[in-house]
């Protein structure tokens, strides 16, 4: 029974003992250069096709046409006027009004 225990409590060692490793970080040795110069520009992609253009819509039905109206009624006939006087036999002549000369 000893060796049992000895050997769990080995075996537990071991296995918090390879759990726990601390990372060793190494700082780089030298320090960068300058930066190159840029590269080339990269080509412009190609454009992409046009859609097509859609259908035409459908012409609307044309609308009814109207009721004709109701023609009005004839009006009244007017009166007739009283019959003028005889006349006596003379002429009258009117003449305009005389005009400053030319100049």
């Amino acid at each position: 029974m000893n060796s049992k225990l000895l050997f769990a409590a080995l075996a537990a060692c071991l296995a918090l003992a390879a759990c726990d490793r601390p990372v060793v970080v190494t700082p780089p040795s030298t320090v960068p250069g300058p930066a190159g110069p840029a590269g080339p520009q990269g080509n412009t992609g190609n454009t992409g096709y046009t859609g097509s253009t859609g259908s035409t819509g459908n012409t609307g039905a044309t609308g009814y046409t109207g009721n004709t109206g109701s023609t009005g009624s004839t009006g009244s006939t007017g009166a007739t006027g009283a019959p003028g006087a005889s006349g006596d036999g003379t002429t009258v002549i009117v003449m305009p009004a005389a005009s400053a000369p030319a100049r």
